[in-house]
């Protein structure tokens, strides 16, 4: 190969940025869910995205930066699940159990993005615990929505339900995914929805 065919090849390796954006983050993902927050590298991120750290740095100025924006992008593919989930139907019963049934897909998925979500070892970070207390406080918000239709509940205690059950599924997912506990996702999700129906009918509206 010629030297002066080395440029043209370079050239052409130019992402837009967006696009390069992406595969940052990806990288990213990666090295952060095998490492952790403190584990992790800009060496060993700009390695896995085969990029120059220079490269990586034009784009976010820090690791701090970079795991903050990777939070936020799995954030909201979450919580547009959780929104498609809850607008689904008009039906509240089917709304509990799409909502399940999103919250466990989305901790199955062979990415791992739930580990960079509820297993970050940056959790005490103000600006991460303000990331995850906005969107716990989001979906315990929806939820309670889901709940004032079908209860008599005072939005204070409709909102105390919807964290309750909002953490019922991340908890079990979670516990569901690490541990194998012997059932396929539909059969858990089946599960968990069939407690949380139960305990909702349990607040019925007055006549």
């Amino acid at each position: 190969m010629s030297r002066d065919s080395e440029p043209r090849r370079a050239r052409s390796a130019r992402l837009p940025r967006d696009e390069r954006r992406r595969q940052l983050l990806q990288a990213a993902h990666e090295v952060f869910a095998a490492s952790g927050y403190h584990g992790a590298a800009m060496d060993e991120i700009a390695v896995a995205a085969r990029v120059s750290k220079p490269v990586l740095y034009q784009h976010f100025p820090g690791k701090r930066e970079l795991y903050l924006a990777l939070l936020d992008h799995h954030l909201q593919s979450l919580s547009g699940m959780l929104s498609e989930a809850l607008k689904s139907t008009s039906d509240n019963k089917a709304r509990v159990h799409a909502t399940i049934v999103a919250y466990y897909r989305f901790i199955a998925e062979e990415s791992q993005a739930h580990r960079i979500v509820f297993e970050s070892d940056m959790s005490n970070d103000s600006e991460v615990s303000a990331r995850l207390e906005g969107f716990n406080s989001w979906l315990a918000g929806s939820i309670a929505e889901v709940l004032a239709e079908e209860t008599n509940l005072s939005a204070a205690e409709a909102t105390l339900l919807g964290r309750a059950l909002a953490g019922m599924a991340q908890v079990s997912g979670r516990y569901w995914v690490q541990a194998g506990a012997g059932l396929d996702r539909d059969a858990a999700c089946e599960l968990i929805y069939r407690l949380a129906w139960r305990g909702i009918s349990r607040f019925p509206k007055e006549p």
